[in-house]
């Protein structure tokens, strides 16, 4: 059920114009996402500004994608879920990793630890074991990895609650989660 209804592009005014209007340029469409959190410009830059930020660090798409898919099975966040397995399978996981990333695992041995200390984070509100930190850097992820999965996580938190809170009228391939609210 939709809480928060989508602002129009052609209702927006001043920054959430702006905003959306740079979304449609980047993404060629305005997911649905967006126009929600147009009602709130300030946490619309905020989330458009830390996705720029994390698209610039050192993991590669295709773990932020995977990483995004654990976190919305996790939550429970079907519109998060159905866009990331969409938007994973176009930045190169193959429809088995998509499968894994759901379950928080994966094949490759690097994969597989940032998902399973991505999903551990998102159950435990942020605590992670020193068994656990030491099993993502055996895997090769360094301190920089390591800060940028709990700011994928993060991000994707953000994304998940909003979504959740709103009732986002899923606008990509609808997948229900495992743990569905909806």
């Amino acid at each position: 059920m939709t809480r928060i209804s989508t602002l129009a592009r052609t209702d927006a005014t001043g920054s959430a114009a702006d905003l959306l209007d740079a979304v449609n340029n980047a993404f060629g469409t305005i997911p649905n996402l967006f126009l929600v959190t147009a009602r709130a410009p300030a946490v619309l830059q905020g989330l458009l500004q830390f996705n720029a930020a994390l698209s610039g660090g050192v993991l590669a798409a295709r773990e932020r994608e995977a990483i995004a898919i654990a976190v919305a099975e996790v939550n429970g966040c079907d519109y998060c879920l159905s866009a990331h397995l969409m938007i994973g399978k176009g930045a190169g996981l193959a429809d088995g990793e998509l499968a894994l990333a759901r379950q928080g695992k994966a094949a490759d041995g690097r994969l597989d630890a940032i998902l399973r200390l991505a999903t551990t984070l998102v159950q435990t509100r942020g605590i992670a074991s020193d068994e656990q930190i030491a099993a993502a850097r055996a895997a090769g992820l360094g301190d920089a990895e390591l800060l940028e999965v709990v700011g994928v996580v993060a991000l994707n938190v953000l994304t998940n609650y909003l979504n959740l809170v709103a009732g986002t009228p899923i606008d990509f391939p609808v997948v229900r989660s495992s743990r569905s609210h909806g």
